[in-house]
């Protein structure tokens, strides 16, 4: 593995300043960082051993994050280890994870919770015995040496106020909507339900959130609540759904009753699937997140602490809504289809 001569303090600023540019126009966090013009400076984390554990190895969402680290760990010249249960709802097996850094005498952890307090013991024992952790995407109650992640009140009241102009528009601003959800209990999802409902309130305070449904990250589960829901409640006008798992499935069953025209629909994330819905018409908007650059940050700061150095305590790469008006943009393509690696 080449090994690149970086200081970390000028890394870490162009990995921030120059990835966090290109969120919103979803360019420049695939080009990595401003690396090749920091060489030269002081060594960067050359041999450290840092792992990556993802919620679960089974989604694209994750495997982007996967792949960001291990570009930053490629540039950064560092021992990376990748990993991540099978299922989002499998909170045991990611305790194990964390676990076996602990035990593999791991410098460093970049970790994406699971549950909001369920890892907070095993997170408190790894930084006892001197691993540096670094939190992405769902906050914990433990400390940690930085946290990236979206800032998902203000993304959840940012689709909260485009479903309200999408019932507004088809003359239903009282109408009823359905809140599809992955899983109870994780902070990240409550706070895009809270956001989402402060959103709507504010902009169609008539339209009432009726049921929120729970498929446990489940596909099938998913297609079936929410054919389940179309036939109980025939003139549904909205569905919310929080990831791409709820999103995946809203669409599917919103393709397979053909009420795509009927009944408005604003979902979370972008895999392929919830991309290709949006150009068909049974996805009207996606909040997109950037998990590769949850990911490269993730190892820069993990990177950044194993040197003693202090990453941002909080870092919003901030969402962007993409609908088929700008679906199309070439300028998101790199957001909307961006590397993936299992590991």
């Amino acid at each position: 593995m080449t090994v690149r001569s970086v200081s970390l303090g000028v890394l870490a600023v162009a990995g921030v300043v120059a990835l966090g540019a290109g969120l919103l126009v979803g360019r420049a966090a695939f080009g990595g960082t401003s690396t090749e013009a920091a060489t030269g400076r002081t060594a960067a984390a050359a041999g450290g051993k840092v792992d990556v554990i993802v919620k679960a190895t089974d989604s694209e969402f994750w495997q982007s994050m996967l792949a960001g680290s291990e570009k930053a760990g490629a540039d950064l010249g560092l021992e990376l280890g990748l990993f991540g249960p099978t299922s989002e709802t499998n909170i045991a097996e990611q305790v194990s994870l964390v676990e076996n850094s602990i035990s593999r005498g791991v410098e460093a952890i970049v970790l994406a919770s699971n549950s909001s307090t369920a890892l907070d013991d095993v997170v408190n024992r790894a930084r006892v015995a001197g691993i540096k952790v670094v939190t992405v995407d769902n906050a914990i109650g433990a400390q940690s040496e930085g946290f990236i992640g979206t800032d998902n009140i203000k993304a959840g009241q940012q689709a909260g106020d485009r479903m309200c102009q999408l019932l507004t528009a088809q003359g239903k601003q009282a109408g009823s909507v359905l809140h599809e959800s992955a899983v109870s209990g994780v902070q990240v999802l409550t706070d895009r339900f809270d956001g989402f409902r402060k959103g709507l309130a504010a902009t169609c305070p008539g339209a009432q959130i009726i049921q929120t449904l729970v498929n446990n990250n489940d596909l099938n589960t998913a297609v079936g609540q929410v054919n389940d829901a179309l036939t109980r409640t025939p003139d549904l006008a909205g569905i919310f759904a929080d990831n791409n798992t709820s999103g995946t499935g809203t669409a599917r069953a919103i393709s397979d009753a053909r009420r795509g025209d009927a009944v408005a629909v604003v979902a979370f994330d972008s895999d392929p699937a919830e991309v290709e819905a949006v150009r068909t018409g049974a996805i009207d908007a996606i909040l997109v997140q950037n998990p590769f650059f949850f990911g490269y940050q993730g190892v820069v700061e993990a990177a950044m602490s194993i040197k003693g150095s202090t990453p941002p305590v909080n870092l919003d790469p901030g969402a962007v809504l993409v609908d088929p008006e700008n679906v199309g943009d070439p300028t998101l393509a790199a957001l909307l289809k961006p590397p993936t690696t299992t590991g």
